[in-house]
């Protein structure tokens, strides 16, 4: 009986202690508001909690605004875990303010796509999702589907095709895939200034939110319009026929990544929220919410869900990631040019 009693008594204690360590642990992320924190709180927070009890608090701040606040916050980081979707994490990372990880302490490391992994020893936190940016359809008013960038160049589609302006993290990546598809790179953005400009002639239209996308599908016959994965989803949502097609040519790809900040005395706890962040079921659980690419190749999909996304070896092997430091370090002179084509 005094056997059971201290058993009990023992166990009772390491209970409780781990009950008021987690009560008295402050564990802060960001997230990006919206359907997205629905998401992410279903997806993996509130897992997270479930399985630590520790409550976590979620600030809403977008990449941009989210880096800021690291970067201010530098002597004295206020974040755990942070998420970035613009690459911020490559400059974040390069002035110190994000851990390095080793993938050992991950245990679904190993199952993710090596570009999702690759730069883990730098800083740079692995990417749990991919929005992959090719060219969402009207099913009805297009057939065959688009298989090519060059399709959108398709004299049928002319008076059918929205843009968006490249103030829009979307549709900067469309442009330069444009770009790319008429022999331009991150060095000469011409071609694809030229393609625009050919296709404003036309009679395409350009816009700057994903609202004004929907709009125009269910008000102005629009047909055709190069732009993220998930949002042919959330047209299918709103009644309107609408499908994604990936390019030959390659698919632009925004990483969305999970990184540990440095300095904060949390960092078993946010090993943990990262490893969450990329398994399977989080994964499989983001991606059937809201249609994003899975970056752990044991995530499985219904076909369905599969046809939303850049899913498995061959669906990934087409990603294209364009260096976020580039184009961070030309943005103004490009939006410069960009509007100035537009204007004619």
């Amino acid at each position: 009986m005094k056997a059971i009693l201290g058993t009990t008594a023992l166990s009772l204690s390491v209970l409780l202690g781990t009950t008021a360590f987690a009560q008295d642990t402050t564990f802060t992320i960001n997230s990006f508001g919206g359907a997205y924190e629905t998401a992410h709180r279903a997806c993996i927070i509130t897992p997270f909690e479930e399985e630590t009890g520790v409550s976590v608090n979620v600030v809403t701040a977008y990449s941009a605004d989210a880096f800021a606040q690291l970067r201010a916050q530098k002597d004295a980081p206020q974040f755990d875990v942070i998420h970035f979707s613009g690459g911020q994490e490559i400059v974040g990372a390069a002035e110190g303010l994000l851990a390095p990880i080793d993938a050992a302490s991950l245990a679904n490391a190993a199952d993710l796509y090596d570009f999702a992994k690759a730069n883990l020893a730098r800083g740079e936190g692995p990417a749990y999702s991919i929005a992959a940016i090719g060219m969402i359809y009207n099913t009805d008013a297009v057939s065959p589907a688009p298989t090519q960038w060059t399709d959108l160049l398709n004299p049928e589609y002319s008076e059918h095709l929205v843009l968006t302006d490249i103030s829009n993290g979307y549709g900067m990546l469309g442009f330069l895939m444009l770009n790319q598809s008429q022999g331009g790179d991150l060095n000469n953005i011409q071609p694809g200034l030229d393609a625009v400009a050919k296709l404003l002639e036309a009679g395409a239209l350009i816009v700057s939110t994903s609202p004004e996308i929907q709009q125009e599908f269910a008000q102005n016959d629009a047909w055709i319009a190069p732009y993220a994965s998930d949002y042919a989803f959330t047209l299918r949502k709103a009644g309107l026929p609408s499908g994604f097609a990936q390019g030959a040519e390659g698919t632009p790809a925004s990483f969305i990544t999970t990184n540990v900040v440095a300095g904060r005395p949390n960092t078993d706890l946010a090993l943990k929220f990262v490893d969450m962040s990329i398994s399977p079921e989080a994964q499989e659980c983001f991606a059937e919410a809201l249609r994003y690419s899975p970056t752990n190749s044991k995530a499985e999909l219904s076909a369905e869900v599969a046809a939303d996304v850049a899913y498995g070896e061959e669906g990934v092997a087409g990603l294209i990631r364009f260096d976020p430091a580039v184009i961070e370090a030309n943005r103004a002179a490009w939006v410069e040019e960009w509007n100035k084509t537009i204007a004619r």
